[in-house]
Order: structure tokens, then sequence, then C-alpha cells
């Protein structure tokens, strides 16, 4: 490969908008949007809806499902969600590229961390300035220079931005399914790390909610009539804790235990939530059927349990077709100057559900930054103009075929 000159012109259209490209990523992140927070995802999908207007594309708001929630309380609620937005342009062009972000953040509304601010290093230090405004604003870029290629109309293109990402997808994870069965390749913006490597393997994870009722008595007077909530989720808790370490790459954590109330009381009932990780499919179906071992069986008598949720976001293994992208990806980057490298993530996000779905997928091409989920989140203001060029020229290989497109699909679909 190499760059031709009508690459050039895409790669110059990115760099003389670099400014834009980075202020437009503070504007938003200047807007609290907490997965939870319905007014401040509002008013972020209004101005991403403006600026999309950019592009030449169609634009659209599409309803999310809801989804279940369980309070800390027990009680049982179906929880709605913002709309997502897609942008989409030539579905009948013989080459389907699906680039993926969310808008949510993991601020809620009234999390103090709120502006973005430029540290003494000059790093931009602010909520959701990495993970992931500044990713969309990436990949806008990087569409706004492609459709300036005169090989355009070899790739047609679909965005989806969604606003529960921050929360496992469950609204917008049907959405995901149906987009990453249908393209070819996926380009989705979470950040790389702040050297840029980028996350290759992908481990799967579950997120579980189990409920345990028992019986209220009051602890003095009639203790026995009571069957104690608390004291058996501790117990079950002990016993997912006690999975760690018996199968490799495995983990469970048990993240929080609500329930009781005044020390006089018998609590009756109480809330176990926990996470787990897998490496892998078999892994998966292995803590699926520990985890229901466990919860079938009451610790003592008078208790009930009541599970929800499950695995959430399949393993994303380095497979053929992943391999063969991260190969391609690398030889673009080498165009550009940018060493591309990758390593092996625990973490998970939207490239795990379209690689379920069928698509090979690269996810870590928003900015290089860190810390992300916490009040030091920071990205590296070059790196806005650095990653959308790059992403930039692996839209122009795909159009002239020099990554094969049509391939990586096929080797994804050989190994499911």
């Amino acid at each position: 490969m190499r760059i031709h000159p009508h690459d050039q012109t895409v790669l110059d259209h990115v760099a003389a908008r670099g400014g834009h490209i980075v202020d437009r990523a503070i504007a938003w992140s200047n807007i609290n949007s907490g997965s939870r927070h319905a007014h401040g995802l509002s008013a972020v999908l209004a101005v991403l809806e403006t600026e999309a207007g950019r592009l030449p594309a169609d634009i659209a708001r599409v309803p999310t499902q809801g989804s279940t929630t369980v309070g800390d309380d027990g009680a049982v609620q179906i929880e709605a969600h913002a709309d997502a937005l897609t942008i989409t342009a030539r579905l009948d062009a013989p080459i389907q590229v699906v680039l993926t972000g969310h808008y949510d953040t993991v601020y809620p509304a009234e999390s103090g961390f709120q502006k973005v601010v430029t540290r003494s290093d000059g790093a931009l230090n602010g909520p959701g300035i990495a993970d992931m405004k500044g990713g969309i604003s990436v990949m806008m870029a990087a569409l706004e220079a492609f459709e300036t290629h005169p090989e355009r109309e070899q790739v047609g293109w679909t965005v989806l931005l969604s606003p529960d990402e921050e929360i496992g997808s469950p609204a917008s994870a049907p959405l995901l399914a149906r987009l990453g069965a249908a393209g070819h390749v996926g380009m989705t913006y979470e950040p790389a790390l702040a050297d840029g490597t980028l996350a290759g393997a992908r481990k799967g994870s579950g997120n579980y909610h189990l409920i345990v009722s028992g019986k209220a008595a009051h602890a003095g007077r009639a203790f026995e009539e009571g069957r104690n909530a608390v004291a058996g989720a501790a117990i079950i808790a002990a016993a997912l804790h006690g999975l760690n370490g018996r199968r490799e790459g495995v983990t469970v954590n048990v993240a929080k235990i609500s329930g009781g109330g005044a020390l006089n009381v018998v609590a009756d009932r109480a809330v176990v939530r926990f996470n787990v990780r897998v490496p892998d499919a078999q892994s998966a179906a292995w803590i699926t059927d520990a985890v229901s071992e466990i919860v079938v069986t009451v610790p003592f008598e008078g208790l009930t349990l009541e599970l929800h949720g499950g695995m959430t976001r399949a393993p994303k293994p380095m497979d053929a077709s992943q391999t063969a992208l991260f190969e391609a990806v690398r030889a673009t980057g080498a165009l550009l100057g940018q060493p591309i490298a990758w390593t092996p993530s625990g973490g998970v996000c939207e490239g795990n559900n379209l690689h379920a779905a069928g698509l090979p997928n690269i996810d870590t091409l928003g900015v290089r930054g860190g810390d992300i989920h916490s009040d030091r989140e920071f990205a590296w203001p070059e790196s806005f103009v650095e990653r959308a060029q790059l992403s930039a020229l692996v839209l122009c290989k795909l159009a002239s075929g020099e990554i094969d497109a049509l391939e990586l699909k096929r080797l994804r679909l050989g190994t499911m």
C-alpha cells in the first residue's frame, strides 16, 4: 500500500480542520450526559444531530428498547432509554462499513466533574473527552474527509451513536446486532491507550442481580420466626467469590449487597450484584452453569431467590478475521508514521456486540488518552487529527480494495 494523491487530499482535509475537531469535542464534553441523565442525553443528542448535518447522509433518531432494572429494595422495573442516532450513506454500495460510538458517559448529573480544562502538560482533562465524545468527533472528521475521495461510491457506511454503552448497551444491543450482521467491517471509537495501543482480544462480560427474599421479624422477640435475607445474601456472595480461580481467565466480582435496615429487625430483602468476565465462549458456558448451580439452592429454609441479568457481551477473541484486520490497520498506520500495536483487554465495549453478530472490527480508533471513568480522564489534543487521519485512510483503502472487506467478512463467518 501507499498514499495516493487522492488519499493525500483526504488527509489534508482532516489536518485543515484540526482545531474544529478538538473544539467540538470539548463543547460536547461540557454537556453532562450520564447514562441516566435524560435531560443531558437529550441535549447532546440534539447537538450531535446538528453536527451530523455536515455529512452528505441520511440522519434519523431511532427509539431504543426498555431494559429491566432491579432497585436496591428488590423492586423490578422497566427503565426507558434515550434514542440512538443513525447516520447512513450509500446502503447499496458493495462494501458496508459500520461505525459505532456512544454519547453517554459514566458521570451522573450531580457529578462534580463537569467541564474540560487543559492540564499543565497540554492534555485535555474532562468528562467524556476520551470516552468517547472525542472519539465521535474523530469519527465524523474521518467521514467528512472520506466523502471527498473519488472512490467513495464503493463504500457505504452506517453510524450508530448509542445512549447506553456505559451501562452495558441493554437498549441498543438489538441495533448493534442487526448492523453487525449486515456490515463487512466495523470501526468503533473507544479511546486507545495514551501511546496509541489498541485493544485486541477482549473478554466477555455478564452483569447479574440476585434478589434474596426472606421474612421480617423482631430481632429480640421473635428472631427465630424471621428469615434473614442479608445473611443469605452473604452466604451466596461468598459462594460466588469462591468461583474465582477455578477456571483460567474467569473472574467473578461481587460488587454490592443491598438490604436490611434497623438493627432490631431481621432483614426480609437483599440484592446481590455481581459481574463476571470470561475469555472465551466455553468459559461463558461454564460460568453460566456455575452461577445457576449456586442460585438454585437456597442457603437455608425460608428464603427465595430470583436472578436477573446474564451475559451482556460475548468474548471477542483474536480470530482470523480480527488478526487480518489488525494487520491491515497496522500497515495503514505505517503509511502515516503511526506505529500500531495491540494488547488484550479485560474491558468490554460495542466491539464485542459487533463481533458476536459476525462483524470483524477495530474498537479503539478514538483519541489517545487514559484514566477513563475517573475525574482524571484525559486526551492528547494532537491525537484528534492523528486518529482521524488513520480512520480516513482505512476508509480510503477499503474503497480501493487494498483492504479487502469482503475477505475479512468471509474469514469472520468461517469462524462462527
